[in-house]
């Protein structure tokens, strides 16, 4: 019998198995010489993501429908402008911010051709392909110009902007970066889990329906094992009966065992919950009932009426300064009266009395 000896325990590194997490380092775009450019080379990656993952659309498109979808208000001499703009021809000008708003969020940048008549007047906005606007920024780090390169080959040059001619909005701009920062960026690594998710449940539900079997045939004869899969494939496909010789065949379900992985629909509630937190609407703003009550719910919108009032000042601003135009962007609907309000509400029915903090004084 061998000698056991307990000091001859050792242990594992599990740094060979499982990697520490490490996040990678950036660094700023900014001006590095006497010219530095920047051109959008993932929009059509991004665009991708953007029309065809649910709920990415859904939450652009919502953010620039309470932001931009509400309208505008201008002066007497404004208004005439802007109502005339359309665009492409069939645009107008609320539609054409809304389709800024997502494309700067999708990709960083959104830009727009500032088109003037001879007398300087405002008569046209038109948007552009972000993909083929290349920004120019001097040794300073501003903007020197804009050039429009061509859609199939970006080394052509089609045309060249001077920074009166463009609107340009940025998205969550960063120090001295000459570009803004895409969406889309933070939220790949839940968009993908999210799919892979959705992919796996998918795949378990068809086989509900069209479960795997394993039939045994007697015959290893190839021509004769080709004709039973396509009988038994066809009979399948079609949902019809299938009618074998006794003996012949033995057939089982392929399946897994019930309570043997785990359920994949609170992970997928997860990422869904994770993925509007992250991107800043409420679930509540796109009529689920993500938020448990209402209370909880008023909060949520409270704190999206705010970013969405940061975002209308910034493109007023940006609209003054840029195309030298007033325009005020109309809030849908706000909650701080009716907050305001029940907190009052609350402290005259005795919710909050000086008695309720001071409980036990003096005894």
């Amino acid at each position: 019998m061998a000698e056991l000896d307990i000091s001859s325990a050792t242990y594992s590194d599990m740094s060979n198995v499982v990697a520490d997490v490490t996040i990678d380092s950036e660094s700023t775009d900014g001006a590095t010489g006497k010219e530095t450019e920047y051109i959008c080379t993932r929009w059509g990656e991004w665009l991708g993501i953007y029309k065809n993952i649910p709920e990415v659309k859904i939450a652009f498109d919502m953010r620039a429908i309470w932001t931009i979808g509400n309208g505008y208000e201008a002066d007497n001499t404004t208004m005439p402008i802007l109502d005339k703009i359309q665009g492409f021809g069939t645009d107008t000008f609320n539609s054409i911010l809304k389709n800024m708003v997502v494309v700067k969020r999708i990709c960083g940048d959104a830009f727009a051709e500032i088109v003037r008549n001879d007398k300087g007047t405002l008569i046209n906005i038109k948007p552009l392909d972000p993909s083929t606007i290349k920004v120019i920024v001097n040794n300073k780090g501003i903007i020197d110009r804009y050039e429009q390169t061509a859609k199939t080959n970006r080394k052509k040059l089609i045309n060249t902007f001077q920074p009166n001619e463009i609107f340009h909005l940025t998205n969550k701009r960063i120090a001295d970066e000459i570009h803004g920062v895409s969406d889309i960026e933070a939220l790949e690594k839940i968009i993908n889990a999210s799919n892979e998710s959705f992919d796996d449940i998918r795949k378990v539900m068809h086989r509900y329906v069209k479960p795997m079997m394993k039939f045994i045939l007697d015959t290893d004869d190839t021509a004769k094992i080709d004709a039973l899969v396509s009988k038994f494939d066809n009979a399948v496909n079609k949902g019809e009966n299938l009618y074998i010789p006794k003996g012949t065949v033995e057939q089982e379900l392929i399946a897994v065992p019930s309570n043997s992985t785990l359920n994949p629909l609170p992970w997928r509630d997860h990422l869904r919950n994770y993925f509007f937190q992250v991107v800043g609407i409420p679930q509540i703003i796109l009529g689920s009932s993500g938020e448990f009550t209402e209370s909880t719910a008023k909060i949520a919108y409270l704190a999206f009426e705010q970013s969405v009032d940061d975002e209308q000042n910034d493109i007023e601003a940006q609209f003054w300064a840029q195309v030298g135009l007033r325009i005020k962007l109309t809030f849908p609907a706000s909650l701080r009266n009716e907050l305001i309000s029940d907190v009052k509400k609350d402290s005259t029915n005795g919710a909050a009395q000086p008695a309720d903090t001071t409980a036990g004084v003096g005894r």
